[in-house]
């Protein structure tokens, strides 16, 4: 993987924000926003790893020896038949309303041994860190200023798939975890609401290269989601590193 290049944050990040009226700051140096929520923080920057190596990780993550993950229509195969060479991808089910129904995007599970992780009724195993996820896992490190012993990657093949609200409160979690989330591809809208007042939305773009971390309380006070975008064509991957206690 290429070194890390600092890129400056677009003005459309800040126009939301300042919008909001939620207190932030702005770090030109560094591209980096800190803001201020009601029982929540956030650190984001729109355009935080370079766009070749944005790039370069895409090709990293769905390298295989078999298809061509530009070309492919990745909607009709199952992950677990392809001969990845870096990311073990899968397509898991959960149970709703009694029946098995499969998750709207690929996963995979990564990280330190021994560190289980479950949520929705799935319970994920670790499979072994490789060189380009601790790549990212030590320049998030850097920025949100605590180790990570995990990291969950989700694959949403273009603007069908999608993530329900939900907050990352599970009890391994701990109290006040810090979810650091680095995003690869096409842009999704990233949403956030009140869990005591559902009108109270935030949202903010996730973009090629952009770097966000959730910390504070938000994880008890605030969920969030990727809706479906029918527009979007493009596939995008996200990886949110965490602290399994």
């Amino acid at each position: 993987m290429p070194e890390l290049l600092f890129e400056e944050t677009t003005p459309r990040a800040l126009l939301l924000l300042r919008q909001s009226g939620y207190p932030h700051t702005y770090e030109e140096a560094s591209g980096l926003i800190r803001a201020s929520l009601p029982q929540g923080e956030l650190i984001y920057a729109e355009n935080y790893f370079s766009r070749s190596v944005s790039d370069r990780a895409i090709d990293y993550l769905l390298a295989n020896e078999q298809y061509a993950w530009q070309t492919t229509d990745w909607t009709g195969i199952d992950p677990a038949t392809v001969p990845w060479q870096h990311i073990l991808w899968r397509r898991d089910h959960i149970r709703m309303f009694g029946k098995l129904v499969p998750i709207p995007r690929f996963s995979a599970w990564y990280g330190d041994e021994g560190k289980s992780y479950a949520y929705s009724g799935l319970k994920l195993e670790p499979n072994s860190w490789n060189k380009g996820l601790l790549y990212f896992k030590a320049a998030v490190e850097q920025v949100a200023q605590t180790s990570f012993n995990s990291v969950l990657l989700n694959w949403y093949r273009d603007g069908s798939d999608s993530m329900g609200w939900h907050a990352d409160d599970e009890p391994e979690l701990g109290t006040n975890p810090i979810i650091a989330s680095v995003n690869l591809g096409a842009t999704r809208r990233f949403l956030m609401r009140r869990t005591d007042d559902k009108s109270h939305k935030f949202e903010l773009p996730l973009s090629h290269g952009s770097l966000l971390i959730m910390g504070g309380e938000m994880q008890h006070y605030w969920q969030h989601a990727i809706p479906k975008e029918r527009k979007v064509g493009d596939l995008r991957i996200n990886l949110t590193f965490r602290t399994i206690r």
